[in-house]
């Protein structure tokens, strides 16, 4: 069964440039350009097997998205991996205490970021 992934990213091109990389692996790619358009699409229905999200971002961040969708039992354990500029060990560390997944620090290659979907997504 094809997995799907959800990316949240206020950069466009960052969006596209990584939608395009996953469907090619395969994948089946929703975006959002913030987290309150995520949760939307979560409200609408979207069950996405796991979640890619920038930190700084207008309307709702990264870190607000990660706590609203753990407080949701249906994403209580899907795994969530941050894509973003920061690499301070006090946002990672925030990020970790509000059930991120994983820490990934912009740029990330192509078969890095597959490597590490395959680590957190079982079956992918």
């Amino acid at each position: 069964m094809t997995k799907s992934i959800l990316i949240v990213d206020d950069s466009l091109t960052m969006m596209m440039s990584l939608k395009n990389q996953l469907e090619i692996a395969g994948f089946k790619v929703e975006t959002a350009e913030d987290g309150v358009k995520a949760l939307s699409k979560i409200n609408a229905g979207a069950k996405p097997d796991l979640i890619i999200t920038d930190i700084n971002m207008p309307n709702m961040g990264g870190m607000d998205l990660i706590k609203n969708l753990r407080a949701m039992p249906a994403f209580r354990f899907t795994p969530i991996l941050t894509l973003t500029t920061e690499s301070q060990t006090e946002k990672r560390e925030q990020g970790k205490k509000l059930g991120a997944t994983g820490w990934l620090v912009k740029p990330v290659g192509g078969a890095d970021l597959l490597k590490i979907i395959k680590q957190v997504l079982p079956g992918a």
